[in-house]
């Protein structure tokens, strides 16, 4: 059964910050970017336990897809899937719990 989407700000702040900073070479790879991971994100409604567990955190309700250098991190929340942060995979993950 399909669940719902919640952005966390942050989450919501750094996909927009991402797409900016693309779209500054190249307006054209950034929707692109923005295309992709919105369908992945759709994806985990589907199958929200598909990510793989956080590493750093070993969580079993906090999760993470990967697209390209990019880390989609998600919390699973009852009803719905909190979005909590889209970052670069070089950059590590603070304080997302």
């Amino acid at each position: 059964m399909a669940q719902r989407i919640r952005w966390s700000p942050r989450a919501a702040n750094n996909f927009e910050a991402i797409c900016d900073y693309i779209a500054k070479d190249s307006e054209y790879y950034a929707v692109l970017f923005a295309k992709r991971i919105n369908k992945i994100v759709k994806s985990i409604t589907l199958f929200p336990q598909s990510g793989r567990i956080v590493p750093e955190y070993g969580n079993e309700n906090l999760r993470e897809k990967i697209y390209e250098n990019y880390r989609i991190v998600y919390r699973l929340e009852g009803n719905f899937i909190e979005i909590v942060a889209i970052c670069h995979g070089m950059n590590p993950l603070e304080n997302i719990l």
